[in-house]
């Protein structure tokens, strides 16, 4: 190898927010180390790929961007980590056992060294059982290249096995970050200048059941609003049981917590609830909505929706639809259902054709068309706090984020990036939103 001041590596993620902490967190160490990091579409010594295995299409990019460095270096070393690497580290090594390491979830705190190793070649040992993993693992960030919003991993792993999902077999049991590492890290992108941060997990409303003593999901939400650093929060995806009326007394007196709730769905059919082993109903589902837009009446609220699911006949689909319909929530994601090997849900008779998933998808992507137009809409008028963050983009205006998850353009200079300024919407153009500077 050469020399390491002189070795170039090049980093790309796939998937959640929590890959995308960690693969700031490998380029933070990599900088500290003296090497020169490059674009991954660029010749580089060693290719790192934080994969993904969410879906099938994840599954497939992660192996296709690995054959892609080989391409561009043949020469090089490729590093695989993340949730594809750790639940099929076989595939990746089938391509060029010379040359491929495997990276297990559990071991990623020692991925850079293992990157800037002298090995000749890379045995699969790093892998690691991530079942028997009882700490998270902490990775420090400096700071996210190329963002104004920073992700902040505060915990990792997942219990619910729902029968579709294969991330508790790639991220093993929930386990959390203590309050301490919490507070240090936000600390840290403060002194760098970061504006916004995303509190992300894998199953972030089971936060802290795992430290010692124990600690809920709001009590660290109270330790962070009491540090009043000059920032604002917002919580990814948070799952029913973590959203009580107390978190939503919290959040509606907090000023640094924004108004923004992701709550996956999958499905609002009771049935295909119970198959997919989410322990909720339809109904709960409604209320926990309506009582969030009850204490925060400018929220906005997403939704993950599954489509096609195992015997999801039309219907189940007409239940999530009718459902989502009546729901005053601000967008969807939607995704049709993809067969992961390894989950029940991949050997459960009542199959969906995929011509179907395709058509109950265009439907429910439609209506999130519709949702977003009124829920933007609505706020025609009013003025807002949007975080500036670039310029970038097809109508070459600077663009932000409202502290309800509005994305809005508008004119400013480039020195405002990294700002929150005052901006009042003014109009729409279908479901893009247009504003101006007011202060």
């Amino acid at each position: 190898m050469a020399d390491k001041k002189k070795t170039t590596v090049a980093v790309t993620t796939l998937g959640c927010k929590v890959n995308q902490f960690e693969s700031a967190s490998f380029l933070t160490s990599l900088e500290e180390k003296g090497v020169t990091v490059t674009p991954f579409s660029h010749p580089a010594d060693i290719y790192i790929v934080n994969t993904c295995t969410v879906t099938g299409k994840a599954a497939s990019q992660s192996r296709q961007l690995v054959r892609r460095a080989l391409r561009t270096n043949p020469g090089a070393r490729v590093v695989v980590t993340g949730c594809c690497a750790q639940v099929d580290p076989e595939m990746f090594m089938q391509i060029s056992k010379d040359s491929v390491c495997v990276v297990g979830n559990g071991n990623k705190r020692q991925l850079v060294d293992i990157v800037l190793s002298d090995l000749n070649h890379y045995p699969d040992e790093f892998l690691g059982d991530v079942s028997k993993e009882k700490e998270i693992c902490f990775l420090p960030v400096k700071k996210f290249a190329g963002r104004t919003r920073a992700f902040l991993k505060i915990q990792d792993g997942c219990n619910s096995f729902c029968s579709y999902c294969i991330v508790p077999y790639a991220r093993g049991r929930s386990r959390s970050l203590p309050p301490l590492k919490v507070v240090e890290q936000m600390e840290v992108f403060a002194e760098e200048g970061v504006k916004e941060i995303v509190l992300t997990g894998i199953h972030s409303g089971c936060y802290g059941r795992d430290l010692n003593p124990r600690l809920s999901l709001l009590e660290l939400l109270e330790i962070i609003n009491r540090r009043k650093l000059p920032i604002r929060y917002r919580l990814s995806s948070l799952e029913l049981g973590g959203i009580t009326p107390e978190m939503l007394q919290f959040m509606k007196q907090a000023k640094g917590f924004m108004p923004h709730f992701h709550i996956p769905l999958q499905s609002g059919d009771n049935s295909i609830l119970k198959k997919m082993n989410r322990r909720y109903t339809a109904e709960t589902y409604m209320e926990t909505v309506e009582k969030v837009i009850e204490f925060l009446p400018t929220a906005a609220v997403g939704v993950d929706v599954l489509v096609g699911f195992p015997g999801e006949d039309d219907q189940a689909f007409l239940n999530t639809l009718n459902l989502l319909e009546s729901l005053p929530v601000a967008y969807l994601h939607v995704f049709p259902f993809s067969k992961r090997p390894g989950t029940p849900a991949c050997e459960m008779d009542g199959q969906v054709p995929n011509k179907i998933k395709e058509e109950r998808v265009a439907l429910l992507r439609e209506l999130d068309h519709k949702k977003r137009v009124v829920f933007y809409g609505r706020h025609v008028g009013q003025v807002h706090s949007v975080l500036a963050e670039s310029a970038r983009n097809r109508f070459r205006m600077m663009k932000g984020f409202t502290e309800n998850y509005i994305p809005v353009y508008f004119q400013a200079p480039a020195s405002t990036v990294n700002q929150v300024l005052d901006v009042k919407i003014e109009r729409l153009m279908d479901k893009i939103v247009f504003g101006m500077v007011v202060s």
